[in-house]
């Protein structure tokens, strides 16, 4: 059994090491980069407790060594950027175990270096043509160190490239990505708040809101969004130090001591901003007449509310090996079977996921109230939502009972 994965990313990376040394498949990860580049990456990221439960189940060693570089995260506070308090979570309140808050440079180098030799670096996909004999097999043509290449026959292909997925685009054509009407920028820099910034936070000045945590090594994640046209580009004149300054001061000019530190941090001119829109790509999981199986951003690319993103890629990424592993472990190597078994199996948990996150945006859009509208966060409906969201990640009982 000859399987290729296109990306060695979080989904990728997982993917390759979990079957790397399983009998009767054989795996190639192929990626862009060199080794030991992981400089694209310079930003934060939070990972919930779901995919720290379903990595710890499948591969423990591994969800250590995510631990051994990360920070918990253990709360979930937001307040007005005056300081109100509106809500206050503990993780362990609804999950058994807390989060990871760490740089996703880090996150990459722990995922590749695990992989280990299953990774094929330096290596660009130059096409990827399917068989024409009905088996689902595709035949991948890659230039690896400078040198073409062909790996033929490949049973399965996995596509974990991204958002803006190579495969998905051959196959499917650009994705037709959902604009929410939300801007959004991203920043990592040194931690100089004295304290003041520490666990994952929100602040909101109207819908306007910024966000932080801190993390290895003593740095701030950040990000912050606005409301934006839909369908719209953001304005130039919004990505304006004094656009950003007066989107997240109140009228009356008081900031609580954070508010008055992130406000001054997001409206440095030597504070390089990267930007975005809030966006998310129709769920995809597979093709129905080649043998392809779409993880991670590739698959579901959502809106970051609820820092589901990376979440989900692990997730789904640990439901995929779960399955491949028990259906090999009983000599089955039809890949028309798993991509059936992992498609009824993670389904309807990602589009829950994905309605979810796009629900928990509402106070981010133009015209809400985040007063109200992140007060009813702490109500009952909401927060069973949440406990379902960390909780409900395996694979549902009784789809491999016959395996």
């Amino acid at each position: 059994m000859k399987i290729a994965i296109i990306g060695a990313g979080v989904a990728g990376s997982i993917f390759a090491k979990g079957l790397a040394n399983t009998p009767g498949i054989e795996v190639h990860c192929f990626e862009r980069i060199a080794p030991g580049e992981h400089a694209e990456s310079g930003t934060g990221l939070n990972i919930g407790p779901n995919a720290v439960q379903a990595l710890q189940a499948t591969d423990p060693e591994l969800a250590q060594k995510i631990t051994d570089v990360s920070f918990a995260w253990s709360g979930w506070r937001v307040s007005t950027m005056g300081g109100q308090e509106l809500f206050n979570l503990k993780l362990k309140d609804i999950a058994p175990v807390e989060g990871w808050r760490l740089r996703w440079a880090e996150l990459y180098r722990v995922l590749r270096e695990a992989a280990g030799e299953a990774i094929r670096y330096n290596c660009t996909i130059d096409a990827i043509t399917p068989k024409e004999d009905g088996t689902g097999r595709l035949d991948v043509a890659f230039t690896e160190n400078g040198e073409a290449k062909t790996l033929a026959d490949v049973d399965l292909l996995v596509a974990a490239d991204g958002r803006f997925s190579q495969v998905r685009t051959q196959f499917r054509g650009p994705v037709n990505a959902r604009q929410v009407g939300v801007g959004i920028f991203r920043l990592l820099v040194p931690n100089t708040s004295n304290g003041l910034i520490e666990d994952y936070e929100q602040w909101f000045n109207g819908p306007n809101r910024l966000l932080g945590y801190r993390v290895p090594d003593d740095s701030i994640y950040m990000s912050g969004t606005f409301p934006i046209p839909v369908g719209g580009d953001i304005p130039d004149e919004m990505k304006t130090r004094e656009a950003l300054r007066l989107a997240y001061t109140p009228t009356d000019g008081k900031l609580s001591a954070q508010g008055e530190w992130l406000v001054d941090l997001v409206t440095d001119e030597n504070v390089d901003l990267h930007w975005a829109r809030l966006q998310e790509s129709p769920l995809c999981l597979r093709e129905e007449n080649v043998n392809i199986l779409y993880l991670g951003d590739s698959s579901n690319g959502m809106v970051p509310t609820l820092g589901q993103g990376a979440t989900q890629a692990v997730e789904s990424t640990c439901a995929a090996l779960d399955i491949v592993k028990k259906f090999a472990a009983v000599g089955q190597y039809d890949p028309a079977l798993w991509l059936d078994t992992i498609t009824k199996a993670r389904q309807d948990r990602l589009r829950f996921v994905m309605d979810f996150s796009l629900e928990a945006s509402d106070t981010l859009l133009a015209g809400s109230d985040p007063v109200s509208g992140t007060l009813k966060k702490t109500e009952a409906p909401f927060q069973a939502k949440l406990s379902q969201l960390y909780n409900d990640f395996a694979v549902p009982t009784g789809l491999l009972e016959e395996v």
